[in-house]
């Protein structure tokens, strides 16, 4: 294991048990974000790096018991957590890295990513992983419940230019691994970029 991979797993891992405590009030944006997909009725979507699950009840909701919901976190702790929360009844859960997923290619109608770019320690490679997973004109959702400077000021930090999900070098970024950005939202309540899997 590399020691990103090896840093993410701690960073989590300690924080795992208590993180839905610290972050009660998410459950609505997570819900709004979803619905801004536009999933129907049986299609197939992984939620990368899905920690607790939060995002698995609103995914499952909105492809119905037809469709596929997968949940892949390199974090054991976090999948034990969503586990707890009863959320492993709402999608397969696998530990697995965004890197290298177990998944066909072309296999998928979506992908939802909450808080996952800030931790991709390649994120051309890992973006254009999560594309070969997704049909050509398939869908990807970046999302965060709170907007970049919101963020930053929750960290004590300020926002720089080389920030990774500044406007100016997420589309870029993702052109470059396969993606068309459709929408580019960054609001103090929510942080939501949508993408096209190009053909």
């Amino acid at each position: 294991m590399s020691d990103d991979h090896t840093h993410v797993q701690e960073f989590f891992g300690s924080r795992a048990a208590d993180w839905d405590r610290r972050f009660p009030d998410d459950g609505p944006a997570y819900a709004a974000a979803v619905a801004g997909l536009g999933l129907g009725e049986g299609d197939r979507v992984l939620d990368a790096g899905c920690g607790t699950g939060r995002a698995l009840p609103p995914l499952r909701a909105a492809v119905g018991p037809s469709g596929l919901v997968v949940g892949a976190d390199l974090t054991p702790a976090m999948l034990q957590a969503a586990v707890r929360a009863g959320r492993d009844g709402d999608g397969r859960l696998v530990l697995a890295d965004a890197a290298a997923l177990p998944l066909r290619s072309g296999s998928l109608d979506a992908v939802f990513a909450a808080g996952l770019i800030a931790h991709l320690p390649d994120p051309e490679a890992n973006l254009r992983e999560l594309a070969r997973v997704v049909r050509p004109g398939g869908l990807l959702a970046l999302f965060h419940p709170i907007g970049r400077a919101a963020l930053a000021a929750r960290q004590g930090r300020r926002l720089t230019p080389d920030d990774l999900r500044a406007e100016h070098n997420l589309r870029p970024l993702l052109a470059g691994s396969g993606w068309e950005v459709t929408a580019y939202v960054d609001e103090d309540a929510r942080f939501l970029v949508r993408a096209t899997r190009a053909s």
